[in-house]
């Protein structure tokens, strides 16, 4: 039987090996699940980039005395996969919490697990509600601005802008589709019944999304909605224009806007697509003299020199590591878990270096969303550019 780090330390320090106490200082150990093989492995750039940031972090003394310690363990965005190595990060690699992990579905095949060991659950990289429970779910919060909040921002884009559109909408057929489509529904309000006359799913094991498309245009709709992830946005993108299907607006979900997911689909094709997002884009001329921008840019080149900065899952993943180091550094010397939640749940308007002016973090606990606000942003062929003010969902 595999012995656990700590019952291993336990048992050199007992045979006067190794000091009792020399592991439980060293290190902050971080655990993650990301998507590096698989159907949307475009992610798995998210953890790279974390991993250079907290390398950067430890170069330079690490936190309170102490080295991260970052773990980030291939899911292939697979629920049973999530399940195994979560299981093996807790109770073989004893994380002190789970950080980042990306998806609502395997987010959620662990959820009941690691809130029943009370391991932080923190910065899911998912927009599902459901992470803002504090009262069932405590040791869960959310990291991203929630998918019902962004069908709200796009559905009162479009009633400012066109409001005698005709919608199409094309949805994954689980949480994350259905949050967002309720979202833009909600908004749309009694006049979402006239203005949406089509509706597709798919499931994330079809092979192909051709038949739900040419079914969407067949409506004669002037505005498609694709609630779409990974190889999805780039079947759906190129899919529209084979179908010379030319909508007046194209929205698609800020998860699903990484140059990745454009390039196969054609970056031509994808010009007009209509995103959000609360983070600067590190490539937009305006923020040229950005300090939070030169500090990111000075990032990449020391420690990812050969990234391409066209992809937007790099500064994610700055992002986040940068807003977990925030809450690290606030817990002192004291990296109890509970210590570590109260921290990330007592946030107070926390600038963060890529964050859009004007946006900041303010957690609670009883509020566990960190963003609540974004901007609408317009791919133009090599890059998305933010137009408009600072949205939320009211």
């Amino acid at each position: 039987m595999r012995l656990s780090r700590r019952a291993l330390a336990i048992a050199l320090a007992l045979a006067g090996i190794l000091p009792a106490a020399a592991d439980d200082k060293s290190e902050i150990r971080i655990g993650q699940t990301l998507p590096y093989s698989g159907p949307v492995s475009g992610f798995g750039i998210i953890g790279r980039s974390q991993e250079a940031y907290f390398a950067k972090v430890n170069a330079e003394g690490g936190i309170n005395g102490r080295k991260l310690k970052f773990i980030s363990l291939d899911d292939a965005y697979s629920p049973p996969k999530t399940v195994e190595q979560t299981r093996k990060l807790v109770e073989q690699e004893e994380v002190l919490m789970m950080f980042g992990s990306l998806g609502t579905a395997t987010n959620n095949a662990v959820h009941r697990y690691l809130n029943g060991k009370k391991v932080p659950q923190l910065f899911v990289l998912s927009g599902a509600t459901k992470w803002a429970d504090p009262k069932n779910f405590p040791w869960t919060m959310p990291g991203m601005a929630t998918y019902e909040s962004e069908g709200v921002i796009y559905a009162k884009h479009i009633l400012q802008t066109k409001p005698d559109a005709k919608i199409a909408i094309l949805a994954q057929n689980d949480d994350f589709g259905r949050d967002y489509v309720a979202g833009f529904k909600r908004a749309l309000g009694s006049k979402a019944a006239t203005m949406i006359v089509s509706e597709a799913s798919y499931e994330t094991s079809a092979p192909t999304i051709s038949s739900q498309l040419a079914t969407l245009k067949a409506s004669g709709a002037n505005v498609m909605f694709g609630v779409v992830l990974g190889k999805f946005t780039s079947q759906m993108i190129k899919g529209v224009a084979e179908l010379n299907w030319k909508p007046d607006l194209f929205f698609v979900p800020t998860s699903a806007s990484s140059i990745s997911f454009l390039e196969p689909a054609g970056l031509d094709n994808a010009v007009g697509l209509i995103a959000s997002s609360n983070q600067k884009d590190p490539l937009d001329a305006q923020w040229a003299g950005d300090a939070g921008v030169k500090e990111y840019l000075a990032f990449m080149k020391q420690y990812l020199p050969n990234a391409d900065l066209n992809n937007s899952n790099y500064a994610a993943g700055y992002h986040y590591a940068n807003l977990l180091v925030q809450v690290l550094k606030a817990c002192k010397d004291d990296f109890s878990r509970e210590n570590i939640l109260k921290q990330a749940t007592s946030l107070r308007e926390l600038a963060l270096p890529m964050l859009l002016p004007g946006i900041t973090v303010t957690t609670g606990p009883d509020d566990y969303l960190p963003f609540q606000q974004l901007r609408l942003r317009r791919f133009n062929g090599k890059s998305w550019v933010g137009f408009g003010e600072i949205l939320d969902d009211k």
